[in-house]
């Protein structure tokens, strides 16, 4: 079999037994949680959303004034919120901020209605990419390594409790968007034989 069949069988498997189910990405800042989505989204054929793009919209401001305005637990509310209604909206691919899998509620509200997928990258690979950009309100600090490790430390034994893990690797975008489309089809297949 040609990798496209292989290719139009995940797809074909992750539509059908999605069941009106979301596809969340979730990971680290620099993980390519809002690139892979995109291109997962047009692979899929699905609406795609960024929840950042989504929390900017709702108030109006960018993710860095909101957290220089009013600080990362006001931030993290009305993530938690956005995330919920997008959720309930219709089935999306969507990429979600670094710490919105670290809220209890928000993983409750994932696991209901979505398939979560960690996009699991090294640390040396995500200091590569956050250094492209200076958005990241987190790494505004003297020492971004210590505050990248820590960010590890606490969240990836959470990010693990995702539906299905992929290794963000320093590939073309496409080879990680094949790989993200046999773990979500290996996944709902198995999901369908454990189910009652």
């Amino acid at each position: 079999m040609t990798e496209t069949s292989d290719s139009n069988d995940d797809i074909a498997t992750i539509l059908s037994r999605l069941n009106d189910r979301s596809i969340v990405l979730i990971g680290l800042m620099g993980a390519g949680k809002t690139t892979i989505g995109r291109r997962l989204a047009k692979k899929l054929k699905m609406p795609f959303a960024d929840a950042d793009t989504e929390i900017e919209k709702a108030a109006g401001k960018t993710v860095p004034e909101i957290f220089d305005e009013h600080g990362e637990q006001y931030f993290r509310d009305g993530e938690r919120r956005v995330i919920d209604r997008l959720l309930n909206e219709h089935p999306r691919i969507l990429a979600t901020g670094g710490g919105a899998y670290m809220n209890a509620d928000t993983r409750t509200a994932i696991a209901r209605n979505a398939v979560s997928v960690w996009l699991k990258a090294d640390f040396d690979l995500l200091m590569k990419r956050v250094r492209r950009r200076s958005n990241r309100p987190l790494l505004k600090t003297d020492d971004p390594e210590a505050v990248m490790h820590k960010l590890i430390e606490e969240r990836y034994p959470v990010y693990s409790e995702a539906n299905v893990i992929v290794e963000s690797e320093d590939v073309p975008h496409d080879q990680i968007v094949v790989a993200c489309m046999e773990s979500l089809a290996r996944h709902l297949r198995r999901e369908e034989t454990i189910s009652p």
